[in-house]
């Protein structure tokens, strides 16, 4: 006699619809069938997953599933919805083609659009190198703040975009002695901070020619003209405490006038260069009048 016979003979609750399998006298095991609940939503889901195969890409057949009567794709869906955001855009692209930069900053309404849409270009081209918000990465300029090397007025931050920029400023380790190196990274500290320059260190910075970039106050301003523009060969402002290559003080300035800026052969040379995405063809025009309008409000350029 077999255990699962001999259980069913000493079944202690006879009549009742269970296996014989009986565990501490009264756990046991019932041969009953699913609830009808239960049945109905099992064999509705069957259905669904066989009708969902039959409408859509599902059964493997080699390197490529079934197509589906209904011939959905994802990349189809994809494409769907870029045409209706393309519609979207259209309208304001068509106006953005025959304005300047200035005149969509200028209008609201695409001034709004600018600054949605240049949030992403922004994002794919700019802000790896100043930071998704402008905030600047290390080594690269601050988008957020007040301070421009080229001037921040929608026009420049247009021709910055389209022609890049490459900062230059001479090694003057074999022009100048360790000792004026020092006399003029001290007074580069001092006009930071707000203190003035002393007689020495001016005469200093005069005859060896930083005044012809930096301006004869320090600001970086060369000329301003009378309409307010300000002329400039992108040298830093030496009068505020923004520092262009981090973490700034008095090693920091010591370093740049001895080594320079992009200067070849120069192993400490700071490298300071932005991409031309418009001549090389990275960014449309009308993305590059788009993306200026976006970055000068970051900062409200001037």
């Amino acid at each position: 006699m077999n255990a699962e016979k001999k259980m069913a003979e000493h079944n202690p609750f006879p009549g009742e619809n269970n296996t014989g399998h009986v565990w501490d006298e009264n756990l046991r095991e019932l041969n009953n069938n699913p609830p009808s609940w239960w049945m109905i939503g099992f064999w509705a889901s069957v259905i669904w997953w066989v009708g969902y195969g039959v409408l859509y890409p599902m059964w493997p057949m080699g390197q490529q599933p079934t197509k589906g009567i209904l011939g959905w794709t994802q990349i189809g869906e994809y494409k769907d919805g870029l045409k209706e955001v393309d519609a979207v855009r259209a309208q304001h692209e068509q106006k953005i083609k025959s304005l300047d930069a200035a005149a969509v900053l200028a209008d609201p309404g695409l001034r709004q659009y600018a600054q949605a849409r240049g949030k992403v270009l922004f994002g794919d081209y700019c802000a790896a190198c100043h930071g998704s918000g402008g905030q600047g990465n290390p080594g690269y300029p601050v988008l957020a703040d007040d301070d421009w090397l080229y001037g921040g007025g929608i026009a420049k931050i247009s021709e910055t975009i389209t022609l890049g920029r490459q900062g230059a400023m001479p090694a003057h380790v074999g022009t100048l002695t360790e000792q004026e190196i020092d006399q003029l990274a001290h007074m580069v500290v001092n006009l930071s901070q707000g203190k003035k320059a002393d007689e020495p260190a001016l005469a200093l910075y005069r005859s060896k020619g930083c005044v012809a970039c930096h301006g004869p106050n320090g600001d970086g301003v060369l000329a301003t003209l009378p309409d307010g523009t300000v002329m400039t060969v992108g040298a830093a402002n030496l009068l505020d405490g923004i520092w262009r290559f981090q973490p700034g003080g008095f090693e920091s300035a010591k370093r740049t006038i001895a080594n320079g800026v992009n200067q070849v052969g120069q192993p400490n040379t700071r490298e300071a260069v932005m991409p031309a995405f418009g001549q090389t063809g990275k960014l449309s025009p009308d993305q590059i009048k788009i993306l200026a309008a976006y970055v000068h409000q970051l900062g409200g350029g001037k």
